[in-house]
């Protein structure tokens, strides 16, 4: 007799809420029952699993009743309301909003790097911010050989973190601006379109945005470890899909990239992206609808003995989001974490 488990995706019509659809169904997850939540804006609608329609219900409290896992991609606000009524009726909630990231009792994982703090979990999961799962699944493999120092992280975000309705702004303003038209900008603060701007989540007294101060805390909680010095300059540029990441490494000794290169080769959840003859690294491009974070252009640190430089590609809301909690469900069941439904 097989396990399977009572599944709620919270935020079900989302940019992440149909991805986690998606990856439920190609990666065959045991599921006795399905949910879907969303706005009363989206009830009535129905969204396809398996070949079948499923209806989007209201979030309710009697919506989380004979729930085992709840799969929350709804916003920091929503969570906050609903994550505690899921518990309290029994299910684990694995949160991809920030609202529980940052709390001592609550769990970050991404599960190539630190799947044992599932072990502690009191109901609630966090998923890490999408920047910090794509950094950290290719930094952990070398940090594991030799404790990384410091961390200066560059990142290049596309339109899509900031939901189907940027990539759709995008869109239009680029057809605008090749009509000789004036882009507007609705759900980004600037057009995006043949531009970019400094990521737009809010400024904090440090002169950094919340963006950047996320892949600072979220890295050091992921890897246990406070005393890694993280900086980070998180930029929006004019790609629809994937982010892309320049990571600078420093380390107590000299690092040699071709041990990075083969380390790094053989990763979990990386594939390694290097043709030097070609000048073909990774690219947002090629890693969209991707599970792996594309890692290249490994290479010495001129300007430091014991630094490294690598960039990096992942579709952030596939291994930045979706993906990472759906691992995060499987990891709790491979660890027997969870009550099940047996079928």
């Amino acid at each position: 007799m097989s396990k399977s488990y009572r599944v709620a995706i919270l935020g079900a019509t989302g940019a992440v809420g149909t991805e986690l659809l998606e990856l439920l169904e190609s990666r065959n997850f045991p599921i006795a029952n399905l949910k879907l939540l969303a706005s009363e804006r989206s009830v009535g609608k129905t969204l396809k699993f398996k070949g079948e329609n499923i209806p989007i219900e209201p979030v309710t409290e009697q919506a989380f009743e004979n729930v085992d896992i709840v799969l929350a991609s709804a916003g920091g606000g929503t969570s906050k309301t609903w994550a505690g009524v899921a518990v309290a009726k029994g299910a684990v909630v694995i949160d991809n909003s920030s609202a529980f990231r940052m709390h001592p009792e609550v769990p970050l994982i991404v599960p190539e790097v630190n799947p044992q703090a599932a072990a502690s979990h009191k109901g609630i999961i966090a998923n890490p911010n999408c920047t910090t799962i794509l950094m950290t699944l290719a930094v952990w493999p070398l940090h594991k050989i030799k404790p990384v120092k410091r961390i200066v992280a560059a990142t290049y975000q596309s339109a899509s973190g900031a939901g189907a309705k940027a990539m759709e702004e995008v869109k239009t303003q680029t057809r605008d601006i090749l009509q000789g038209k004036q882009p507007v900008a609705e759900v980004l603060p600037y057009p995006l379109a043949f531009n970019l701007f400094p990521h737009n989540s809010p400024l904090t007294d440090l002169g950094y945005c919340e963006e950047e101060l996320k892949m600072v805390n979220e890295t050091r909680k992921i890897f246990g470890s406070q005393e890694i010095r993280i900086t980070a300059t998180c930029v929006r540029v004019p790609v629809l899909r994937a982010h892309s990441e320049a990571i600078n490494l420093e380390f107590e000794t000299p690092f040699n990239p071709d041990e990075a290169r083969a380390i790094l080769s053989q990763a979990p959840g990386v594939k390694l992206v290097e043709d030097w003859q070609t000048n073909h690294f990774p690219m947002p491009i090629e890693a969209s609808g991707q599970d792996e974070v594309l890692v290249g252009r490994i290479r010495q640190d001129i300007s430091h003995h014991c630094g490294l430089e690598l960039w990096l590609c992942g579709d952030q809301i596939r291994k930045g989001a979706a993906l990472n909690a759906v691992q995060i469900a499987e990891l709790l069941i491979e660890k027997n974490l969870l009550q099940s439904t047996t079928a």
